[in-house]
């Protein structure tokens, strides 16, 4: 049987997911974290061979763990199962070492397959994403501001356009206000952007962030 982890801040998707991949009877759900802090930990506790994660946690984000993990437990096969379908998201979770990238959405027809793959050494993506990552590359820039970011301040970036105050932000991401504040500083003078209105504009006009249900 293929030793899977789940990671995922919500604990409903956490049991349909084991739900899912016990009924299949290929996988044995060996751990479960609800919070990005315990996963490195519990990585080398469990050894799984799989892990499936979620870009959105508490206490570290999944594209600041996949690339930790990809130096800590460099077999380990790292599936992302998220709600974000963007492609700046697909593009980074790739980037930073990721083997799959499905969404919540497509789980329930999708999952088994996408572990077996992964688990077997290929890569996955489902044929929505794919066609929806080719088809923004093909028009995407070098020269477009939110590509500057880091992964961090991406995420700070995404809480600002949904209406997250500092505090709220400092505390989903287990780090001081003043912290978040610096990172809102250097976000905005990597995109040139003198104010959070024109943040939000941007983010609107270039559908940044269209999937954010799962926060």
């Amino acid at each position: 049987m293929t030793r899977v982890m789940i990671a995922d801040d919500h604990a409903v998707v956490r049991d349909g997911l084991r739900h899912i991949l016990e009924r299949a009877g290929l996988f044995e759900v060996v751990a479960e974290a609800a919070d990005g802090s315990q996963v490195p930990r519990m990585v080398r506790e469990c050894s799984p061979q799989v892990l499936l994660l979620d870009l959105s946690m508490p206490g570290r984000s999944g594209l600041e763990l996949i690339r930790l993990l990809r130096g800590e437990a460099p077999t380990l096969r790292i599936l992302v199962l998220t709600m974000h379908a963007e492609e700046q998201y697909i593009v980074r979770a790739f980037q930073a070492g990721a083997a799959g990238y499905l969404t919540k959405e497509s789980a329930a027809t999708e999952l088994v397959s996408a572990i077996g793959q992964v688990a077997r050494g290929g890569t996955y993506v489902s044929q929505a994403i794919a066609a929806k990552l080719a088809s923004g590359l093909k028009d995407q820039s070098d020269d477009l501001p939110h590509l500057r970011l880091s992964d961090r301040e991406l995420e700070v970036y995404r809480r600002l356009v949904l209406g997250e105050p500092i505090t709220t932000i400092a505390t989903a991401l287990c780090v001081s206000a003043k912290t978040v504040s610096t990172y809102k500083m250097r976000l905005m003078e990597k995109m040139q952007m003198p104010n959070e209105a024109m943040l939000l504009r941007y983010a609107i006009r270039n559908h940044l962030f269209d999937d954010d249900a799962d926060l």
